[in-house]
């Protein structure tokens, strides 16, 4: 990929371009925790987007050409006109976080590519948004922290893509270290670098191939129900700006507190946040089959208390768990669809697959894919 965006550069645009890489990303463990403030635990994965780019000195025309759709596009930095869902509104909302923060960007041309599976949730998007604020900044000598670099691509996608993203996806996609895991707290935006080591084993995605329409409102439902809860708890809890500053010895108090409806949702929350710190001691000490158990426990708590999952991605677990080869395996993201992340055993990977693919296809008349990562590098240029 990286040499077929060099080759496109050159062809499309006749100059040899400046290049970066910035990666997709899987989350091991610490699902629905970020928006309230909580702890999270990604990885930079080997599949990312890679972008070539050079200054073309025509004023402020930027001219694009994107490989994956083999599709060209040009826009004026005076006159941006996002188009939702369109791959170009997330170079054009970078463009326009670093023009409001004070950068010079002036007229480039940009070519890009990448292999990270489509609606996977490996965050194509952040990659792209992350990619482009690097690309930029190398091309025109910004220099522009990393961290803002995170912020600009998080408030593009919010402000151009129509996506209220929190900030674990363009950090794991800057951040991210090759083998090893970021415990990233999402209220202070700063991360410890964890290494995981799974000797003999692999990281496997199974992607469902279904997403059901309740996501989004789903999404907002259980974000309402957060706020709510902190907003009943707010007189027992005073110093309790958002649930991620409970804990496990407070749930007997909170489940007399809150109605029935909420408590669960709460619960998950506060002990999902648990999990991640656990799940990051256990890697520490070289406990993966304590690891695997809690990718288990998560999804259980999705499942039943966030109530995120569906009836694929509770099947796909249940299979994985009934199979000897496999030390834990949960939902991956937002839920109602998509992925789920397991931790197999090299040598039966194929058979798991085999396996999952049978079964699944019985059951639900759908044909699941099935995605291999390894923990990479965070966004660079190459």
């Amino acid at each position: 990929m990286r040499d077929q965006v060099i080759s496109s550069f050159i062809k499309n645009f006749k100059d040899t371009p400046l290049l970066v890489f910035a990666p997709g990303r899987i989350n091991l463990i610490g699902e629905h925790t970020d928006y309230q403030e909580g702890f999270v635990f990604p990885s930079a994965i080997t599949q990312g987007i890679w972008m070539g780019i050079k200054k073309n000195n025509l004023d402020s025309l930027c001219r694009l050409y994107s490989l994956d759709f083999d599709q060209e596009l040009s826009f004026d930095l005076q006159h941006l006109s996002p188009k939702k869902g369109h791959w170009a509104t997330y170079i054009m909302g970078i463009c326009a976080q670093l023009k409001q923060s004070g950068y010079p960007v002036e007229g480039f041309d940009l070519a890009l590519g990448g292999n990270i599976p489509i609606g996977a949730g490996l965050s194509s998007s952040a990659a792209i948004s992350v990619a482009t604020a690097l690309a930029i900044s190398e091309a025109f000598h910004f220099q522009v922290p990393k961290k803002n670099l995170v912020l600009y691509a998080q408030k593009a996608e919010q402000l151009f893509a129509g996506v209220n993203c929190g900030i674990m996806d363009p950090y794991a996609s800057a951040f991210g270290k090759a083998h090893h895991a970021l415990l990233l707290d999402c209220r202070s935006q700063t991360h410890q670098e964890i290494p995981v080591e799974f000797p003999g084993y692999a990281l496997l995605l199974t992607h469902s191939k279904v997403s059901h329409s309740l996501a989004d409102s789903a999404y907002n439902a259980r974000r309402a129900a957060c706020e709510e809860s902190i907003f009943l708890l707010k007189d027992l809890f005073p110093n309790a700006h958002t649930l991620r500053d409970l804990s496990h010895k407070d749930l007997e108090v909170i489940q007399g507190v809150l109605p029935k409806t909420l408590y669960p949702k709460a619960k998950h929350v506060i002990s999902e946040c648990a999990r991640v710190h656990e799940a990051a001691e256990a890697l520490r000490t070289g406990n993966v089959k304590g690891f695997g158990d809690m990718l288990y426990a998560s999804h259980q708590s999705l499942s039943n208390d966030f109530e995120v999952s569906c009836p694929e991605l509770d099947y796909l677990v249940e299979q994985a768990r009934t199979y000897g080869s496999v030390l834990g395996s949960r939902m991956m993201g937002g839920g109602f669809g998509g992925c789920t992340l397991s931790i197999v055993r090299q040598e039966a990977l194929e058979d798991l697959c085999t396996h999952l693919e049978k079964m699944y296809t019985k059951k639900f008349q759908l044909v699941p894919d099935f995605i291999q990562v390894e923990m990479g590098s965070g966004a660079s240029q190459v």
